[in-house]
């Protein structure tokens, strides 16, 4: 019986070895994407202007990265805060810790070499080497041509320096071991042919991280087979949005829809006349950044609209589009 015992003891004792081993590995080894590439970016002006486009309107890298207006509708960048960080994503809205983007004007960033800032883009790894939570959606900026990345870099340079500084990211456990496992190599994509409608269309989604947003998830990973078929749901400060469904199915996506109303539908937001109306307690809102991706021009958009077409019709109605926490009178 003592020998029983013993062996027990024994297994037990290698299995926690090998479970510590493993955690320590995980937490002391990872993210391993290698180190910052040696780079230093000619900000031309056509780099600037092609960085502020695809940050403002298509990666929209300063929406998260600046103090976002929930009062108003899809929650504009409040002027004079672009670049400052500070948007928190924590428990509350589902999150597996607590997580603030970073200031990345001159003010934040100016410190860091351009190596490093086109690692942090697209491999999710910090300065000092540590994971970032992918609601920074670097798995997708990852696919980023490195032109398109060094654009961005030249463009950040620009912005105003904003004194502030936000507060610390911190997962909760198990999550913060299993962060260090999403970091991967960039995998940068081939520039598409700019008269290529369809390829241009899939790399400005796939740069959008559209597929993200508008996919059901399980266990905080989006379900591929059901991917821009929309129903996700998002806890906002006045209530749950669901997504809409993307794909071309023509009963519950947008199947039906002309390039032209598509199109439309997002310039309409940049018209000069146009001002996001206030938000009751009770009123449809969403986190789609309708302003921001207004600016995209419309042969991109109508890229868009091509490559979404293109895609596999998936059968989802979205009951619901906005639930209000507090119930309706």
């Amino acid at each position: 019986m003592k020998k029983v015992v013993k062996v027990i003891g024994i297994l037990v004792g290698v299995v926690v070895l090998g479970v510590v081993g493993v955690m320590a590995y995980v937490k002391l080894a990872l993210p391993d994407v290698g180190e910052a590439p040696e780079l230093k970016v000619d900000a031309t002006p056509a780099r600037i202007e092609r960085g502020r486009y695809l940050a403002n309107h298509v990666t929209v890298c300063v929406d998260c990265h600046s103090t976002r207006d929930y009062s108003l509708f899809a929650a504009p960048p409040i002027p004079g805060t672009l670049g400052k960080g500070g948007e928190l994503f924590d428990q509350k809205a589902g999150f597996p810790g607590s997580f603030t983007a970073k200031n990345i004007t001159p003010a934040g960033i100016g410190n860091w070499t351009d190596g490093e800032i086109y690692r942090a883009i697209t491999t999710g790894v910090s300065r000092d080497g540590h994971a970032f939570f992918p609601v920074m959606p670097y798995p997708y900026y990852g696919s980023m041509n490195d032109e398109d990345v060094h654009s961005i870099i030249a463009y950040v340079r620009t912005l105003k320096p904003i004194e502030h500084k936000p507060a610390e990211s911190k997962a909760d456990f198990p999550f913060n071991f299993i962060l260090n496992t999403i970091p991967k190599k960039a995998e940068p994509l081939p520039a598409p042919d700019p008269n290529d409608e369809l390829a241009t269309g899939k790399y400005l989604v796939t740069i959008a991280g559209c597929v993200e947003c508008h996919t059901q998830v399980e266990k905080g990973q989006i379900i591929r087979e059901k991917s821009f078929a929309g129903g996700r749901d998002f806890n906002l400060p006045g209530g749950v949005l669901y997504t809409p469904n993307i794909t071309p199915d023509k009963a519950t996506g947008i199947g039906t829809w002309k390039k032209e109303v598509f199109v439309s539908r997002f310039k309409a937001y940049a018209d000069s006349s146009y001002k996001p109306h206030k938000i009751g307690p009770n009123d449809f809102q969403t986190i789609m950044p309708w302003t921001m991706y207004a600016g995209m021009n419309e042969k991109d958009l109508g890229a868009i609209y091509t490559y979404l077409m293109s895609l596999k019709p998936i059968p989802n109605k979205v009951a619901e589009k906005f639930k209000p926490h507090v119930a309706m009178r």
